[in-house]
């Protein structure tokens, strides 16, 4: 197997999880809508206050002032049905294009019936008046019959549509029904308990019952959607539409000469309704927590009226940005040398720019639900991240314990900072310089001691001169028997590795002198060469899959070999003329003469290096 493929195939295993993750997300856990509402009810709000309500829109309302005001004229609230009627009338006078009750009038009054018929002969003769009916919950089958229903109001119903079916509705029974202009009134939360939506019509078995704002706004010609609901686009605040308190505008009409301009109302939607706390028409919406139930009436038929709603992004939009959040993401994890933090900030970037698309949409009537995507986005990124830290971290140990072998901790700490690995560090041309060095009457040393006894004394001899390849920054190649191979120049760049080797090796020697004392007599035949050579070679790992040395091979290596091969009988020291060039100067050098190396047409020319 490629090792260079894991890295990938864990980045893509992880993003085809994520995008397993989003599918079933968006069929069945739907786990962030309550995120996505709140992100998106915020952008509603900045929005809203941008935009201004429709001026031809007026709501005569019913507040807490008028509950006061109304006190002596009309009682305690629900007040008699005739002011609503002298109301009316005045209304009525002005000549407004509709007139729309958000006031429920499902029971007749027992106790004032004149006052009733008194209304209903003012409806009679207006025939712009719409008023609210509710859908009640429950058995349905036991509610009113849809077809009797028909025949009363205008009810849109299928070709196929059940004559059978019944729906329990609260009707305004108080109204004569040659004045029932009728449209529910229901108003569904969402599950987080906020309203957002108006439905535009409700299916019961083929019959079509229309909502209040959607029978008004068809009746004065304007087109209602084919969807079943409406995503309501909020304008202003609590109070954003023209509100004239309902005491007032009855008490100017009672005087004698009003007050008030004539013509206020001409050609307006006029909705009368309550906005008085104690009057329980209170529902939250994205603006508000107690938003006024008439104006959720008010706000769906402008957006009907100005075909200003929000238009979902098909449904399908948030899966497909989740899934192009995380492929967009590949390329930057399956780098060699990941930078998390500069695609954290890239991510962020992006991140920023779809939430502002996200609300310049909403400000161009669409809905688009992008925090989910973000989420998963992030989601993988940190998954991703976290994969790929616990690899490399796999990796830094890998090659620490590798490169342990053959190089002194403080420059494996420095590779390792900067990123280099075995497959980096493979197959390079370097100029180097090798060190060969073996040791001499070995086999008469050995004779005399047992076997752990010579391997307890190579043992400490080979660690005495590989701290000083260490320490001059030297790479220990391997062991040959009882030989040493090093080298300098690699992996780490050394533009003084010629000197560098040489000074490893006037060390060595000193060390050598050190330890034959410690052997007393047994050490006098104990003794080394070494042959130094600088030239050319290709540096890397080389092995199986099983074990790889980092090493270096080429003419370099074998002429060094051949130098330390000269040694005995001329110097324990001996370095080509090309490794005492590159010293430059650093070190005196006495010709020994030139000699035949086989492999070698010309002769070499060696030196030995003098301490000074």
């Amino acid at each position: 197997m490629n090792k260079s493929c894991l890295p990938l195939t864990r980045i893509h295993a992880l993003a085809l999880a994520a995008v397993l993750l989003i599918a079933l997300n968006s069929v069945w856990l739907n786990a962030f809508s309550a995120l996505d509402n709140r992100l998106s009810d915020f952008f509603v709000r900045q929005a809203a206050l941008k935009l201004s309500p429709d001026p031809d829109i007026v709501i005569v309302d019913i507040d807490e002032a008028s509950l006061v005001a109304m006190q002596d004229t009309a009682g305690s609230w629900p007040w008699p049905r005739a002011v609503h009627a002298e109301l009316l009338q005045g209304i009525a006078r002005q000549q407004p294009r509709a007139i729309v009750f958000d006031i429920l009038f499902s029971e007749p009054d027992r106790y004032r019936p004149e006052s009733d018929r008194f209304f209903n002969e003012v409806l009679h003769d207006l025939h712009n008046v719409y008023f609210p009916m509710v859908q009640l919950e429950g058995n349905q089958a036991v509610g009113i019959s849809l077809s009797e229903i028909a025949r009363v109001i205008d009810l849109p119903h299928n070709t196929n549509a059940d004559p059978n079916a019944r729906a329990i509705l609260l009707p305004p029974q108080a109204i004569a029904t040659e004045s029932w202009r009728v449209g529910l009134v229901n108003f569904t939360e969402d599950a987080d308990g906020i309203a957002r939506r108006y439905e535009l019509r409700r299916d019961v078995s083929g019959w079509q019952l229309e909502s209040l704002p959607a029978r008004v706004m068809r009746d004065l010609g304007y087109p209602i959607p084919s969807q079943s609901d409406l995503d309501l686009h909020w304008r202003g605040d609590s109070r954003a539409f023209r509100h004239i308190s309902y005491s007032e505008l009855y008490a100017d009409q009672s005087r004698r000469k009003p007050q008030r301009d004539a013509h206020e109302l001409t050609g307006k939607i006029v909705i009368i309704g309550a906005t008085a706390t104690g009057l329980h028409d209170i529902r939250a919406t994205p603006l508000s927590s107690q938003y006024p139930g008439t104006m959720i009436l008010a706000t769906a038929m402008d957006n009907l009226k100005n075909q200003r709603y929000l238009r979902a992004a098909p449904a399908y939009f948030a899966p497909l940005a989740a899934v192009l959040l995380i492929v967009m993401q590949l390329p930057l994890f399956v780098r060699r040398r990941i930078d998390v933090f500069r695609i954290g900030g890239a991510l962020l970037l992006l991140s920023l720019a779809l939430l502002a698309a996200q609300y310049f949409a909403m400000t161009r009537l669409y809905s688009v639900a992008l925090l989910t995507p973000l989420l998963f986005g992030w989601g993988f990124y940190f998954a991703a991240a976290l994969s790929e830290y616990l690899r490399e971290k796999k990796s830094r140990e890998q090659t620490v314990r590798i490169f342990n072998r053959f190089l002194d901790p403080r420059v494996v700490s420095s590779l390792v900072a900067q990123g280099e690995t075995p497959q980096s560090l493979s197959g390079q041309a370097r100029d180097i310089t090798v060190l060969f060095s073996d040791i001499r009457g070995f086999t008469t040393l050995s004779e005399k001691r047992s076997p752990e006894e010579i391997v307890s004394l190579l043992n400490r001899y080979f660690s005495l001169q590989v701290e000083i390849i260490f320490r001059h920054g030297g790479t220990l190649d391997k062991f040959i028997g009882d030989a040493i191979m090093a080298f300098w120049g690699a992996p780490q760049d050394d533009p003084q590795h010629a000197e560098h080797a040489v000074e490893a090796a006037l060390e060595m020697e000193q060390a050598l002198l050190r330890f034959k004392d410690e052997l007393g007599e047994e050490g006098k035949d104990f003794d080394v060469g070494i042959g130094i050579h600088t030239g050319k070679a290709v540096v890397g790992f080389i092995g199986s899959d099983a074990r790889m040395d980092y090493t270096a091979i080429g003419d370099t290596v074998n002429l060094s070999s051949r130098i330390e091969g000269l040694t005995k009988g001329v110097a324990r020291i001996l370095v080509s003329g090309d490794t005492a060039s590159h010293c430059q100067n650093a070190f005196d050098f006495k010709p020994t003469g030139s000699y035949k190396v086989k492999g070698r047409l010309q002769e070499v020319e060696l030196f030995t290096p003098i301490h000074t």
